[in-house]
Protein backbone atom coordinates (compact mmCIF):
# COMPACT_ATOMS: atom_id res chain seq x y z
CA UNK A 1 0.00 0.00 0.00
CA UNK A 2 2.67 2.20 0.63
CA UNK A 3 4.07 1.31 -2.81
CA UNK A 4 0.74 2.28 -4.10
CA UNK A 5 0.24 5.82 -2.30
CA UNK A 6 3.79 6.54 -3.23
CA UNK A 7 2.63 5.65 -6.70
CA UNK A 8 -0.23 7.94 -6.72
CA UNK A 9 1.87 10.84 -5.57
CA UNK A 10 3.91 10.39 -8.19
CA UNK A 11 1.15 10.73 -11.14
CA UNK A 12 -0.26 13.93 -9.18
CA UNK A 13 2.83 15.41 -9.32
CA UNK A 14 3.61 14.57 -12.79
CA UNK A 15 0.30 15.58 -13.65
CA UNK A 16 0.60 18.40 -12.14
CA UNK A 17 3.86 19.16 -13.79
CA UNK A 18 2.22 18.49 -17.18
CA UNK A 19 -0.21 21.01 -16.35
CA UNK A 20 2.24 23.46 -15.89
CA UNK A 21 4.48 22.62 -18.74
CA UNK A 22 1.32 22.70 -20.57
CA UNK A 23 0.66 26.50 -19.35
CA UNK A 24 4.07 27.07 -20.55
CA UNK A 25 4.40 25.94 -23.67
CA UNK A 26 1.25 27.28 -24.80
CA UNK A 27 2.96 30.92 -23.29
CA UNK A 28 6.02 30.51 -24.98
CA UNK A 29 4.04 29.57 -28.15
CA UNK A 30 2.63 32.79 -27.62
CA UNK A 31 5.25 34.73 -27.24
CA UNK A 32 6.87 32.86 -30.41
CA UNK A 33 4.01 34.10 -32.70
CA UNK A 34 4.12 37.29 -30.86
CA UNK A 35 7.86 37.34 -31.43
CA UNK A 36 7.27 36.29 -35.48
CA UNK A 37 4.39 39.01 -35.71
CA UNK A 38 6.27 41.97 -34.34
CA UNK A 39 9.56 40.38 -36.27
CA UNK A 40 6.80 40.51 -39.40
CA UNK A 41 5.89 44.02 -38.86
CA UNK A 42 9.72 45.50 -38.32
CA UNK A 43 10.31 43.98 -41.91
CA UNK A 44 7.03 45.37 -43.53
CA UNK A 45 8.24 48.41 -41.84
CA UNK A 46 11.88 48.39 -43.31
CA UNK A 47 10.58 47.34 -46.53
CA UNK A 48 8.23 50.37 -46.74
CA UNK A 49 11.33 52.53 -45.52
CA UNK A 50 13.84 50.92 -48.41
CA UNK A 51 10.82 51.86 -51.21
CA UNK A 52 10.74 55.19 -49.75
CA UNK A 53 14.48 55.44 -49.43
CA UNK A 54 14.36 53.88 -53.25
CA UNK A 55 12.41 56.19 -54.49
CA UNK A 56 13.88 59.47 -53.08
CA UNK A 57 17.32 57.80 -54.63
CA UNK A 58 15.58 57.97 -57.90
CA UNK A 59 14.03 61.59 -57.75
CA UNK A 60 17.82 62.41 -56.59
CA UNK A 61 19.44 60.57 -59.22
CA UNK A 62 16.79 62.62 -62.05
CA UNK A 63 17.55 65.85 -60.56
CA UNK A 64 21.34 65.45 -60.29
CA UNK A 65 21.00 64.37 -64.50
CA UNK A 66 18.63 67.68 -64.64
CA UNK A 67 21.42 69.31 -63.48
CA UNK A 68 24.15 68.01 -65.30
CA UNK A 69 22.37 68.56 -68.61
CA UNK A 70 21.79 72.59 -67.45
CA UNK A 71 25.77 72.86 -66.52
CA UNK A 72 26.45 71.33 -69.73
CA UNK A 73 24.01 73.53 -71.39
CA UNK A 74 25.23 76.23 -69.61
CA UNK A 75 29.40 75.05 -70.58
CA UNK A 76 28.02 75.04 -74.08
CA UNK A 77 26.71 79.02 -74.15
CA UNK A 78 30.07 79.77 -72.18
CA UNK A 79 31.96 78.58 -74.56
CA UNK A 80 30.16 79.92 -77.61
CA UNK A 81 30.27 83.15 -75.84
CA UNK A 82 33.74 83.03 -75.16
CA UNK A 83 34.67 81.50 -79.08
CA UNK A 84 32.81 85.11 -79.96
CA UNK A 85 34.87 87.33 -77.39
CA UNK A 86 37.64 85.90 -79.50
CA UNK A 87 36.55 86.60 -82.73
CA UNK A 88 35.73 90.10 -81.78
CA UNK A 89 39.25 90.51 -79.67
CA UNK A 90 41.00 88.96 -83.31
CA UNK A 91 38.87 91.46 -85.24
CA UNK A 92 39.90 94.28 -83.28
CA UNK A 93 43.63 93.00 -83.02
CA UNK A 94 43.74 92.92 -86.61
CA UNK A 95 42.19 95.95 -86.87
CA UNK A 96 44.90 97.53 -84.51
CA UNK A 97 47.44 96.02 -86.94
CA UNK A 98 46.56 97.60 -89.48
CA UNK A 99 46.37 101.23 -88.36
CA UNK A 100 49.53 100.53 -86.97
CA UNK A 101 51.22 99.46 -90.19
CA UNK A 102 49.57 102.42 -92.34
CA UNK A 103 50.66 104.33 -89.64
CA UNK A 104 54.25 102.88 -90.03
CA UNK A 105 54.07 103.32 -93.56
CA UNK A 106 53.23 106.80 -93.37
CA UNK A 107 56.25 107.20 -90.56
CA UNK A 108 58.16 105.65 -93.31
CA UNK A 109 56.95 107.99 -96.37
CA UNK A 110 57.89 110.76 -93.87
CA UNK A 111 60.89 109.99 -92.98
CA UNK A 112 62.28 109.36 -96.84
CA UNK A 113 60.75 112.68 -97.57
CA UNK A 114 62.50 114.43 -95.14
CA UNK A 115 65.36 112.10 -96.31
CA UNK A 116 65.37 113.78 -99.81
CA UNK A 117 64.62 117.21 -98.51
CA UNK A 118 67.88 116.63 -96.49
CA UNK A 119 69.29 115.70 -99.54
CA UNK A 120 68.37 118.23 -101.32
CA UNK A 121 69.27 120.72 -98.90
CA UNK A 122 72.84 119.01 -98.94
CA UNK A 123 72.59 119.15 -102.83
CA UNK A 124 71.73 122.94 -103.09
CA UNK A 125 74.28 123.41 -100.00
CA UNK A 126 77.28 121.97 -102.53
CA UNK A 127 78.19 124.52 -104.77
CA UNK A 128 79.81 124.75 -108.30
CA UNK A 129 83.28 126.12 -108.38
CA UNK A 130 83.93 126.54 -111.95
CA UNK A 131 86.43 124.30 -112.53
CA UNK A 132 86.43 120.73 -114.19
CA UNK A 133 88.09 117.55 -113.66
CA UNK A 134 88.04 114.95 -116.38
CA UNK A 135 85.68 116.64 -118.35
CA UNK A 136 83.16 117.17 -115.95
CA UNK A 137 82.02 119.72 -112.97
CA UNK A 138 83.44 120.21 -110.16
CA UNK A 139 81.54 120.60 -106.95
CA UNK A 140 82.81 121.85 -103.13
CA UNK A 141 80.95 120.28 -100.43
CA UNK A 142 79.69 121.69 -97.46
CA UNK A 143 82.69 120.72 -95.45
CA UNK A 144 84.99 121.60 -98.26
CA UNK A 145 85.88 118.52 -100.06
CA UNK A 146 85.54 118.41 -103.60
CA UNK A 147 83.96 116.19 -106.28
CA UNK A 148 81.96 115.64 -109.59
CA UNK A 149 79.49 113.51 -110.65
CA UNK A 150 80.36 110.37 -112.70
CA UNK A 151 78.35 108.70 -115.28
CA UNK A 152 76.38 106.55 -112.96
CA UNK A 153 75.23 109.81 -111.02
CA UNK A 154 77.38 108.97 -108.13
CA UNK A 155 79.73 111.81 -106.32
CA UNK A 156 83.31 111.30 -106.75
CA UNK A 157 85.70 113.34 -104.61
CA UNK A 158 89.06 114.50 -106.05
CA UNK A 159 92.14 114.43 -103.81
CA UNK A 160 93.16 117.36 -102.51
CA UNK A 161 96.60 116.78 -103.09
Amino acid sequence: MKKLIVLGIALLFSGYMSAQETTAKKKAKAEVAQAKADSKKAVEKADAKAKKAEESAKKDVAKAKEKAVESKTEAKADVAKKKADAKVETAKAKEKAAVTKTEAKADVAKVKADAKVETAKAKVADKASGEYYNGKKVYTGPKGGKYYINKNGNKTYIDQK
